[in-house]
């Protein structure tokens, strides 16, 4: 009872339930919500604190960042969900047609916020997709690849601006995207904006992710391998957040020499072998069960398919130190 009166008090506020009403569309920061609501920040961080206190919102740190929602799957987001029922008068109607006015604002400013950064970094991005096959070849074979197996909650490492997460959401029942960089972040924000399936935007980091073990059905780690000094404890940590019989798709580059890459865009290791990457699985847990190369250009785009073993899944002891000897 307790819980219910903390609620419909921190409600009982307009700006709070106007706060409510932006949330029930997107998530936003604070500075976000300032410029909409027309109010300083410190005020609106007040009302944001109650309504977190109470539960009605969530927070969630990016950076120097806070992102706000309405919390899923909870007995305060059921009560949320029937805003649109809520017998508004004719002033707040007025109220909350102002306010998504000035929410479209927003998402406009995140999309020439998004175009800007492309428009700074594009020169750099061409010249590594330039040494390599096309990535409209790259994600039709990921597609391909990943047809037929249930991707179900698919958590993609690394998402950067977000395609990922974009290709996969038609056949996917929900996305987590993490990233270690706010920036990245933000950019991917506006892309992924009315997916036709949830989509959680995440900062953390691929040697420790915030996700719960074995909580997602699918994962994609693409074109990020290669930053991590040590992939071994990347797929291992992948492996811990996979269910059985869950699928991790690697996409990265096979072995090269092209040292310019460690400079141009920060490259820890200059690609990988099979051996390697089926040593690395199998330490994890995982089944190797698929690869397959993509030759032109100066740099071959592999693709690497695992599965997270299940109990029925039968391990002759010797296989695991052979994969310890490949994966050295």
């Amino acid at each position: 009872m307790n819980e219910l009166i903390d609620i419909f008090r921190a409600l009982a506020d307009p700006t709070r339930l106007r706060v409510v009403a932006l949330l029930r569309e997107m998530e936003l920061a604070i500075g976000e919500l300032a410029v909409v609501l027309d109010q300083s920040q410190p005020r609106v961080s007040r009302h944001v604190r109650i309504l977190v206190e109470a539960g009605v919102v969530e927070r969630r740190r990016e950076g120097s960042w806070v992102f706000l929602r309405i919390p899923e799957g909870t007995p305060v987001g059921n009560i949320i969900g029937e805003a649109d029922k809520w017998p508004f008068s004719a002033r707040e109607a007025l109220v909350i047609a102002h306010d998504a006015r000035r929410l479209a604002a927003v998402r406009e400013e995140r999309v020439a916020a998004a175009e800007r950064y492309f428009a700074e970094h594009a020169a750099e991005w061409d010249a590594i997709r330039s040494r390599h096959v096309a990535e409209s070849e790259v994600e039709a074979a990921m597609l391909a690849m990943m047809h037929n197996r249930r991707l179900g909650h698919l958590l993609d490492i690394g998402t950067g601006t977000g395609r990922m997460a974009e290709i996969f959401a038609p056949t996917a029942r929900r996305i987590t995207a993490l990233d270690r960089s706010p920036e990245m972040l933000r950019i991917a924000r506006a892309k992924l904006e009315g997916q036709p399936v949830p989509v959680d935007l995440l900062q953390g980091d691929f040697l420790n992710l915030p996700v719960a073990d074995s909580s997602v059905d699918s994962i994609v780690i693409h074109q990020a391998l290669h930053f991590a000094h040590e992939p071994d404890r990347v797929i291992a940590e992948a492996s811990r957040v996979l269910r059985g019989g869950g699928h991790l798709l690697v996409v990265d580059f096979a072995p090269h020499e092209d040292e310019e890459l460690r400079n141009l865009a920060a490259h820890a290791r200059l690609g990988f072998s099979d051996a390697q990457i089926r040593g690395w699985l199998a330490s994890a847990g995982l089944l190797l069960e698929t690869t397959q190369a993509l030759e032109g250009g100066e740099l071959a785009v592999k693709l690497w398919l695992g599965r997270r073993r299940s109990d029925e899944d039968q391990s002759p002891a010797s296989e695991g130190a052979q994969s310890k000897r490949l994966a050295a």
